[in-house]
């Protein structure tokens, strides 16, 4: 519905009082909270948001406060045990243009507006890549630093919002903390340990809490899961891999990976990242000997070599670390850079401190116990910057920056046919 002059508060008031009417509260009420994106193909997004009460799920949207298009999405909600979630709505907007800001407002509740930023379709093109931010002070840091780093999207590598089950109002408190951030950039995240929230008896189910808050693209990208999915952002195919759903050969997400890495146009995506949460290489006394590392990294690893993935990120230890490229153990020239982020903050178990020491593996080339972030500014077709940005005293101090160059740039580690 286009709105125009002075006209533009009277018709909001209409919407207002229709809304009022058939849900029962007026949206000043029952305001549109816990805000934020996510890419949905390469010209679509999705708006997620949560309300106290009942409320239209709705979004009006455009690139002028007139704003001109609208919406209309679905709405959901969840027991846990004794806690019951507020009223979840999601709703896809587009087709939108790259590199353009856009307005919005959420169940026709205009106490709020939001914007956003497309991300570019060519390069370059940022990403901040995170992981475990949790809820405390040292998250908050992080998250003033990410604000000030004009970015173009986040991947967040798993630990979200921290709450054990029993405390189901920490994705709330989570989901307020993030909105400043979430609702201007797509976040695109995959699942952690803490998102499993199984509870044997009481709640048998896994990831309930994570699936209704945070939708991502898999349906778009042919998985049959939200725990594993794929996406395109400025000529970057990004890969999230699910460490804690089945990753075995004969798993659904094997298949659909190989089927994937298969159809990755390198023309157009010249640069192929994968996200994990659990790391498949970690020098760290932390998190050693785990399946969801040793295991997944003795499944897939090959399969994503021999694609010629050019980094894989991951979290789950509370220490950075970067390594070389890497295969099956060794320096190799055309094998992944693997890189832990996992210190946005996460909770009360503080950092992971101790390494192995000294440090005499060949292929691990930076790592510090450090609450930050990452930048990942992909330039063009075969030049990206990695940047690790660490909190010192609050404040942002870059301690590790690489230049990688594109497997898909050199002859010698061309491994799948340009399509």
């Amino acid at each position: 519905m286009p709105f125009i002059g002075g006209h533009r508060h009277i018709l909001g008031m209409a919407i207002i009082i229709t809304g009022s009417f058939f849900f029962g509260y007026a949206s000043s009420d029952n305001p549109p909270q816990q805000v934020h994106i996510s890419l949905v193909g390469r010209d679509w997004m999705r708006v997620s948001w949560v309300t106290d009460f009942s409320a239209p799920p709705t979004v009006v949207y455009g690139t002028s406060r007139s704003y001109g298009r609208s919406a209309m999405g679905t709405t959901s909600s969840y027991w846990y045990f004794f806690y019951k979630s507020g009223k979840i709505h999601e709703a896809v907007i587009g087709p939108l243009n790259p590199d353009t800001v856009y307005y919005y407002q959420c169940s026709n509740d205009w106490s709020r507006e939001f914007s956003f930023k497309t991300p570019p379709a060519k390069f370059p093109i940022k990403f901040i890549v995170v992981g475990d931010l949790g809820q405390n002070e040292f998250t908050d840091s992080t998250l003033k630093h990410i604000s000030e780093s004009g970015y173009h999207l986040l991947i967040l590598p798993g630990g979200l919002s921290y709450s054990s089950p029993l405390a189901q109002r920490g994705w709330d408190s989570f989901g307020k903390l993030v909105e400043p951030l979430a609702s201007q950039r797509p976040w695109m995240v995959t699942e952690g340990r803490q998102e499993i929230q199984r509870i044997p008896i009481l709640h048998p189910g896994r990831f309930s809490s994570y699936n209704r808050r945070w939708q991502m693209p898999f349906k778009e990208s042919g998985s049959a899961s939200n725990l594993y999915y794929s996406f395109e952002a400025g000529g970057v195919h990004v890969i999230m891999l699910g460490s804690y759903t089945d990753f075995s050969c004969a798993s659904p997400q094997y298949k659909w990976l190989q089927k994937d890495l298969r159809e990755v146009d390198r023309d157009r995506t010249p640069w192929v990242v994968v996200v994990v949460h659990a790391p498949w290489y970690n020098t760290n006394a932390a998190h050693q000997g785990e399946e969801e590392s040793d295991k997944m990294k003795a499944t897939m690893e090959g399969l994503l070599y021999q694609a010629g993935v050019d980094a894989i990120f991951a979290g789950h230890v509370h220490a950075y670390e970067r390594f070389t490229r890497v295969y099956d153990g060794k320096p190799d020239d055309c094998g992944p850079v693997y890189i832990t982020v996992g210190v946005g903050g996460n909770w009360d178990q503080g950092l992971d401190s101790w390494f192995n020491s000294p440090n005499k593996n060949p292929i691990s080339m930076f790592r510090e116990a450090s609450y930050g972030h990452g930048e990942l500014e992909v330039v063009n077709a075969t030049h990206m910057q990695w940047t690790w940005h660490t909190n010192a005293n609050n404040e942002m101090v870059i301690s590790d920056s690489v230049w990688i160059t594109s497997l898909s740039s050199n002859p010698k580690c061309n491994k799948q046919q340009t399509r």
